[in-house]
């Protein structure tokens, strides 16, 4: 048995007789924290998160939001509509988002599994205030240590490209708290463009962002390319039955495919909205550039972006993996 802690604590003298409950304090409290993690920090023009300030390098804005939104699509897309491939049957009753953004997949998980109780967590409380009745969302740091009452029949990761310091960590605490016979699901990217055709030259715009976000991402310990790596971390936090996926994403709209076409343009539209949110804070914070400088060079990469005659692709990786029954 532990030892108690040590030290007596004190009793506050502040109790009011004729009002002896801890309903305005609550409120006050409340009120108070609400406005910590809304106490946005503003730099160079957009807006990022302040629940653990500095931790993730893209904004949270609305621009971003819309961005974001725009990337579940493409997403699904790719995946033929689907919002996962993890084989968890027709009723998964606990499901848990980790960084959940705008909480748009979770709230389309919660309409397609009605019986299920779906939660999402993020570092900004950027999710609509109207969401189907069992979908809830809650201010956290998948980097903490999590301190769930119950574990999970599915756990979904995805897009957490340069937000995590500690992958091995975070795929113990899912191990942990997914339920024997439960499913996880990681789906990222790997951001090294390339040509299948050569039409990406090694000194182009394009490249030179890529290795430069890479470089910046992984001064400050968020590996920006988890795709590749999913599929080791999952194993060594000790899932079994793993299976690893990987599709090609072009970026624009110069594929012959009818679908591979429209994954490209919605990969170039969320491209261009949000290059400027990729690079500006790795960029200033990390190695030292103005607003203005990056603000130059994102015209060249624009216009390689837009460039019909380039054929850039970078790959998507999807691992699913299940919690061997004990």
């Amino acid at each position: 048995m532990a030892n108690p802690p040590e030290g007596t604590i004190i009793v506050a003298d502040t109790v009011d007789e004729e009002n002896s409950t801890y309903g305005d304090d609550l409120t006050s409290f409340k009120t108070s924290l609400a406005a910590s993690i809304t106490a946005y920090q503003y730099e160079n023009g957009r807006r990022y998160h302040a629940f653990r300030q500095g931790s993730y390098v893209l904004p949270n804005d609305e621009k971003e939001q819309d961005r974001l939104d725009l990337h579940h699509h493409m997403t699904t897309l790719i995946l033929d509509g689907k919002l996962h491939l993890a084989p968890i049957g027709g009723n998964p009753q606990r499901v848990l988002d980790i960084g959940t953004g705008t909480g748009i997949w979770a709230i389309e998980m919660g309409d397609a599994y009605p019986s299920s109780e779906v939660l999402g967590n993020d570092l900004s409380p950027i999710q609509p205030k109207t969401v189907p009745p069992n979908v809830s969302f809650e201010v956290d740091d998948v980097e903490s240590e999590w301190a769930y009452s119950a574990p999970f029949d599915y756990i979904h990761c995805r897009y957490m490209t340069a937000a995590i310091q500690d992958w091995p960590k975070l795929m113990s605490q899912a191990y942990k708290f997914t339920k024997p016979g439960g499913w996880v699901e990681f789906q990222d990217f790997d951001l090294n463009l390339y040509s299948e055709d050569d039409t990406l030259k090694p000194d182009s715009y394009l490249l030179k962002q890529v290795g430069l976000t890479q470089e910046a991402c992984r001064k400050i310990q968020r590996e920006p390319c988890p795709g590749p790596l999913l599929e080791g971390w999952v194993l060594e936090a000790g899932f079994s039955d793993v299976t690893h996926k990987s599709f090609k994403m072009p970026l624009g709209m110069w594929p012959k495919d009818k679908k591979l076409k429209e994954v490209g343009m919605c990969n170039l539209l969320q491209y261009l909205e949000g290059v400027d949110s990729f690079v500006m804070a790795p960029f200033t914070r990390v190695l030292g550039w103005t607003r203005e400088e990056v603000e130059a060079f994102l015209i060249g990469v624009r216009q390689e972006a837009k460039d019909p005659r380039i054929h850039p692709i970078l790959n998507f990786h999807v691992v699913y993996a299940q919690k061997p029954n004990e």
